[in-house]
């Protein structure tokens, strides 16, 4: 008999009733250190006082108007990321994917008001992950969310990450656009290099080109800087934001130049919900609380450090763990062992992490996690990596 909540998930067992800080709490009284963060959505960890403040104040005022009128709070977010950022506009939705299938009609509808209607095609990138939803699936192109949803939608083709010379060789004259991740999260932590972002912005100049960036997991400080694209100072065209951006509040957004989004006027998109007063009051708490004096330089140190001992814990433990990957607190581990059977382990000793494809495990801290948080969850991935080379060794004992 089926599930009253439609059994689309591999759910653990265990209910969380309640979270604070850097923890979840079980209702069978487990604790839990949380290095999933929702899959990079709760920046600033569980129950963050600023953010209770900005909901309860928010909440006891004005829930949701609809876009058929201002949106004080939406205007004032709208302003600041503006300052923050390359954009000089943005269409504030609910989810990554709503974010991403925006961005795609964005760069459409530009070539088609430049009288380039055939431009259509966007090239995409192998192991990406792009969202749900039949576009950003076809975006995607993995053959496993495919599979069973008809024809994929048309104009996506794939590349090799980081091989600008088959990029190149895509481009012709159905081509309206290129859509990357600078790093890539649900692919196993790969990072675009700087060189290779330099490369498509010129292809994307030469050819007449937008380029579109997915930072939904690399967005709002994640990597030690508020946007993943400042570290190579390749800015993009358009860009897909969502997951930090609420602290775990849905909320997203596609932003875009004001070339880029010339074609966007009243009637080419909309959304009942998105960026209702609620949500945009609360996004622009959690962007307070990010924008503090030191709090997202003090992100990239201390990811370097999380970095370093994710490094020598590989070297420790070869057999177990292969390679250390990412930056800031978007980092990731690929194992030896398989990583499914490390999130059972980690889970029995009281972490969570989440998986990700390249049997890799996600090491995805809350933003606040200071060193001392940092070195418990670096702990438990040396116990279980003992407990993996114990049952190796009493394996190989028994042969």
């Amino acid at each position: 008999m089926v599930t009253a909540v439609m059994p689309t998930y591999g759910r653990k067992d265990v209910v969380f009733e309640r979270g604070e800080g850097n923890y979840l709490y079980a209702t069978d009284g487990r604790r839990f250190l949380d290095f999933t963060s929702g899959i990079a959505v709760n920046a600033l960890g569980h129950c963050h006082p600023a953010l209770i403040k900005a909901l309860a104040e928010q909440g006891s005022k004005l829930w949701h108007t609809s876009n058929l009128y201002r949106i004080g709070n939406g205007e004032k977010l709208a302003k600041r990321l503006a300052e923050l950022t390359f954009a000089d506009t943005m269409f504030f939705c609910n989810s990554g994917a709503e974010a991403i299938e925006g961005g795609i009609k964005v760069i459409r509808k530009y070539q088609y008001v430049n009288g380039q209607p055939q431009r259509y095609k966007l090239i995409c990138f192998q192991a990406a992950f792009h969202g749900r939803l039949l576009n950003a699936l076809a975006a995607t192109g993995n053959e496993k969310y495919l599979e069973g949803f008809g024809p994929p939608a048309p104009g996506y083709k794939h590349a090799p990450l980081n091989n600008a010379n088959v990029v190149r060789d895509m481009i012709d004259d159905e081509t309206a656009g290129i859509l990357v991740e600078p790093i890539q999260g649900e692919g196993g932590i790969r990072e675009t290099t700087p060189e290779f972002l330099k490369a498509l912005r010129a292809m994307c100049d030469e050819y007449g080109l937008l380029l579109f960036y997915d930072e939904i997991h690399t967005g709002f400080g994640r990597t030690g800087k508020l946007f993943a694209y400042q570290w190579s100072g390749v800015a993009p065209d358009v860009m897909a934001v969502a997951k930090g951006m609420g602290g775990g509040f849905p909320i997203g957004a596609f932003m875009a130049t004001e070339k880029a989004a010339a074609g966007m006027v009243p009637g080419t998109h909309g959304s009942t919900y998105g960026g209702n007063p609620l949500a945009t009051g609360v996004a622009n708490a959690v962007l307070d609380e990010l924008l503090k004096p030191g709090f997202i330089e003090g992100v990239h140190e201390r990811g370097e450090y999380l970095k370093g001992q994710l490094q020598a814990l590989v070297k420790r433990h070869p057999k177990v763990y292969a390679e250390a990957r990412g930056t800031g607190f978007l980092q990731g581990v690929r194992c030896v062992v398989p990583a499914g059977e490390m999130v059972d382990r980690l889970i029995s000793l009281g972490m969570l992490v989440p998986i990700a494809g390249e049997n890799v495990i996600r090491i995805f801290p809350a933003l606040i996690a200071d060193k001392t948080v940092l070195d418990e969850g670096v702990g438990m991935l040396e116990k279980a990596a003992l407990s993996f080379e114990a049952a190796q060794g009493a394996s190989k004992a028994a042969e």
